[in-house]
């Protein structure tokens, strides 16, 4: 599919105020809508760091635009993907991003509330689960005015704790869950995961030089895991003179 071709966009229905946008890996594409929430590094470092293997099944919770998702069919193409958004237009609009990349076989977008994907898609099933959570909570932050950004920007009803035991419910024993998440909350996050019966194994800091304090951490936990941390080299995403690392054009494939 040619896809700087307005005649063959046109093959996927945009609706208002949406366009297709480059999701800056491997061609794969996107549909977002100007007015919403948006995809961004996170979700690019997130798909990058994730331990997946081989025919694993992947659940990502809360999907929003999808582009985690699709970037880990791009990254993993033996991988299945059962992408779970609340939002029934967000979740449509994932599913036709899908389509434009052709990869429905391999990804599936569920409409569902995350805290029912277990119900819905078997306790125990999955390998690896992925969420770029809300990074502010409710009453902690402005709120941006339209609801798909208020629902991806802040928890609202649905708690870290309760994105942990949903996870939790959803992988194997010795599943993994992974997150990025901002690093002032880190510990929080952890104690989450605690809870859910979800250790911690892999961390690894995200800074914008090596001068800068950490802006965001990646956590990969084991389900019924030990308690043994292992600390990743810190992620440098810039050089000094503001040029972007060796390690960002891997992770973008740019190298």
């Amino acid at each position: 599919m040619n896809l700087s071709d307005p005649s063959t966009i046109s093959e996927i229905k945009l609706l208002e105020g949406e366009r297709v946008d480059d999701l800056q890996y491997n061609g794969m594409k996107i549909i977002q809508k100007t007015n919403a929430f948006r995809f961004g590094t996170d979700a690019v470092l997130l798909s990058d760091f994730a331990l997946i293997r081989k025919n694993d099944r992947v659940a990502d919770l809360g999907t929003g635009t999808g582009a985690i998702a699709l970037l880990i069919a791009a990254h993993h193409e033996y991988a299945q993907v059962d992408a779970i958004e609340i939002q029934e237009d967000m979740a449509e609009m994932a599913q036709r991003s899908v389509r434009l990349n052709h990869i429905a076989d391999r990804v599936r977008v569920h409409p569902m509330d995350l805290r029912c994907a277990a119900e819905n898609l078997g306790y125990g099933k999955f390998d690896q689960v992925v969420c770029n959570p809300p990074y502010s909570k409710e009453g902690a932050a402005l709120q941006s005015v339209s609801l798909n950004k208020r629902l991806s920007r802040h928890e609202g009803d649905t708690t870290i704790g309760e994105i942990c035991l949903s996870a939790a419910a959803l992988l194997k024993t010795g599943g993994r869950f992974s997150v990025v998440f901002p690093a002032q909350r880190a510990f929080e996050m952890m104690c989450e995961m605690k809870k859910a019966n979800l250790a911690p194994k892999r961390i690894r800091c995200v800074q914008g030089t090596k001068n800068h304090a950490p802006r965001l951490i990646l956590i990969d936990s084991v389900k019924n895991g030990g308690e043994q941390l292992h600390w990743l080299p810190p992620l440098i995403l810039r050089n000094e003179d503001g040029s972007e690392t060796e390690e960002w054009f891997r992770i973008y494939g740019r190298a």
